[in-house]
């Protein structure tokens, strides 16, 4: 099975019919805030570099990186979220207006902050991270208004991404209403989950956890380790529970520098090893993965198609330093080598 491959040429077809849909992305949206600069010495005061500011950039990060990356694949989307009444929310707005992500789908929350990620980076390495953010759940007035503006938006929608970051946008009310718009309409929706929520998160088209998501979705320890995951027992364990107790048409399990393991009921799990050249960053990798799956599926492309394309963008996208996206030409070149 793993001989499977894809073809540049069938890589463009998927991709050109992937621009004529138009994908919604809802979840928690972020700022991403990266400080670079450089070090030379060590602090006086503390055991800790000392960082010389070089400059600062600001990207869309989570739920709104997932858009982020559908664009710069030139497909459609419009994102669904909460934000705060601030700076960082109006900053966020300008960012998302510039890059043409539809964003009338953002309720404004005056009891929230609108999350900030601030890495500071140094000669290509992220020294730390500060995180400024409200985790607590939405409110039920809220969360009314996100569903009424999603539903608004689903007719003609190829499909829906889901992105739960922890950080209170996705409860259950949330999904619920969801999965009832997505399946009285037909529509494909997939979801990255964060297994610290403890949401229903039964029959859903996609589910793409990493590989310490899956054990954690699944309540088993991962103590066993193979660089062969099928000879890795308790991940094909893992994998059989998963597609048992939450019912997804597909489930895809990213496995780092191992790839990813593509499952469905009745059917062999397909393994794709890793095609990443260098690793620099993998921030955002996930986000990358079920945008490529998504949009390739809404396009037409076959399961096994849509893990292929979405491992290739992976791939680039961790050889860039920051939050990356690919492009269809770029996506389309790798396949090539």
């Amino acid at each position: 099975m793993n001989s499977k491959k894809l073809s540049p040429a069938r890589a463009r077809q998927i991709l050109s019919a992937a621009t004529k849909t138009r994908i919604l992305v809802v979840g928690d949206v972020m700022l991403d805030q990266f400080i670079w600069g450089g070090v030379s010495r060590i602090s006086p005061e503390a055991p800790v570099p000392v960082v010389d500011f070089q400059r600062e950039s600001f990207m869309p990060g989570g739920a709104a990186n997932v858009a982020r990356n559908l664009v710069d694949l030139a497909v459609p989307a419009e994102i669904f979220g909460a934000i705060g009444k601030d700076d960082a929310a109006r900053k966020l707005l300008k960012l998302l207006g510039e890059q043409s992500i539809g964003c009338t789908g953002l309720v404004k929350s005056s009891g929230r902050h609108t999350s900030i990620k601030t890495r500071i980076v140094a000669h290509q390495q992220q020294v730390v991270r500060v995180d400024r953010e409200t985790r607590g759940d939405l409110d039920a007035r809220t969360t009314t208004a996100l569903l009424a503006e999603f539903k608004a938006k689903i007719a003609g929608a190829g499909a829906v991404i889901v992105g739960d970051y922890g950080k209170g946008v996705v409860t259950q009310p949330l999904l619920d209403g969801i999965k009832k718009i997505c399946r009285e309409r037909g529509v494909w929706l997939s979801l990255d989950p964060k297994p610290v929520h403890h949401l229903n998160l039964t029959n859903l088209s996609l589910i793409t956890p990493n590989r310490k998501e899956a054990f954690e979705l699944a309540a088993m320890p991962d103590d066993t380790k193979n660089a062969n995951p099928f000879g890795d027992e308790n991940l094909m364990l893992v994998a059989e529970r998963l597609l048992r107790e939450l019912n997804p048409a597909l489930l895809l399990i990213t496995l780092g520098e191992l790839g990813m393991l593509l499952c469905q009921r009745g059917q062999k799990p397909f393994h794709i090893p890793t095609v990443a050249q260098e690793v620099f960053d993998v921030s955002g990798a996930g986000d990358t993965v079920i945008a490529s799956f998504t949009l390739a599926v809404a396009a037409g492309a076959s399961p096994v198609e849509a893990a292929i394309l979405s491992n290739y963008a992976a791939g680039i996208v961790v050889g860039k330093v920051g939050t990356a996206t690919t492009t269809p030409e770029e996506l389309t070149a790798s396949l090539t080598k």
